[in-house]
């Protein structure tokens, strides 16, 4: 055991979150620069704890998901971001990272996005690295696009760009500036069998990603616009547009990508109804999976909650206020 091994270890937390304005397909698949600019809300309820402790005495580097030894993929997805910050850190030492989520994995909710921000976050304050949250959201990028959004507390918008260093996120209105909440209708549990990297590779081949694309901007600045004046019909219109057009990519995509299932259309319909009929402050959006996020002004949640639950039986729930951002729960000093 080295004497300095003790001093390299570190803990991070950081929040999923949910795009209102999606982020789908690359203009650069390896450097993981989107081909529009996105916009989204940490979720507080949702999280992912993650410890990286760098040693000498390693001779690989170790990964375990939720107190279990990762699968191959996995590992050699998190390896692969530790050689990246391995050459930003300038360090030759190997890693151990235990990460845990309080939520479902690989089910449509940005497990991907926590794991990578904290992961990031961990493994540079372990090494007592001091960066700029600014990068720290370009290097969470390289893990999994949407991590930059992870890193920045609240609402986050993360910039399209064409170099490394212009595609970066950070916060255009703090988590108290609205009082919004994500009633999550979990209709499956299941691990979708497309992850959201392959599903990127193909958007191109949908012939509506390019209208999409063009069109995203305008979508962007209205959804801030709405956000700033907390007009909730302004909003939601926007963000069921938004997420109405990637599943219209996904769908035309070769091969296609249908992630709805009968109880997704259902909980859609439901809440445009409830919304449209009722008054109650709620849209959906969905990113890839079946599962619908109800987003909601808080002092309705309840009744969205309620009214999920009589709707099926078999809808799960989870529910969540806006979150802050990535944090160092602790490192060595």
């Amino acid at each position: 055991m080295h004497m300095a091994d003790s001093y390299n270890i570190a803990s991070a937390r950081a929040h999923s979150n949910i795009a209102f304005i999606k982020y789908w397909g690359n203009r650069d698949p390896l450097l993981r620069l989107p081909a529009n600019s996105s916009l989204s809300m940490n979720l507080l309820a949702l999280h992912t704890t993650t410890t990286v402790r760098w040693s000498a005495d390693l001779a690989a580097d170790s990964l375990t998901i939720n107190g279990e030894a990762a699968n191959v993929a996995a590992l050699r997805r998190v390896q692969a971001h530790l050689d990246m910050l391995r050459r930003r850190l300038g360090t030759k030492l190997r890693a151990q990272v235990d990460s845990r989520n309080n939520f479902p994995m690989g089910a449509g909710i940005a497990s991907s996005a926590s794991a990578f921000a904290a992961l990031t976050m961990a493994a540079v304050a372990a090494l007592h690295g001091q960066l700029a949250e600014r990068e720290l959201t370009t290097l969470a990028r390289l893990g999994s696009g949407s991590a930059a959004r992870s890193i920045p507390g609240g609402f986050v918008e993360w910039q399209a760009a064409n170099a490394h260093a212009d595609s970066y996120a950070e916060t255009i209105a703090p988590a108290d500036h609205w009082q919004l909440a994500d009633v999550i209708a979990i209709v499956s549990h299941q691990h979708k069998r497309v992850g959201s990297t392959a599903g990127h590779a193909s958007a191109h081949s949908s012939l509506f990603q390019s209208a999409r694309v063009e069109t995203a901007a305008a979508r962007l600045q209205e959804v801030k616009q709405a956000l700033y004046q907390r007009d909730f019909a302004w909003l939601a219109r926007v963000v069921e547009a938004d997420s109405n057009l990637m599943h219209a990519v996904m769908m035309t995509s070769a091969p296609p990508l249908f992630y709805w299932q009968p109880l997704t259309l259902a909980v859609m319909e439901a809440v445009r109804n409830w919304r449209e009929a009722d008054g109650l402050r709620v849209c959906y959006t969905l990113d890839a999976g079946p599962n619908v996020h109800c987003i909601c002004a808080a002092a309705d949640a309840q009744a969205v909650a309620e009214r999920l639950a009589d709707l099926s039986p078999d809808i799960d729930m989870l529910r969540s206020g806006v979150g802050g951002g990535a944090v160092v729960l602790s490192a060595s000093e």
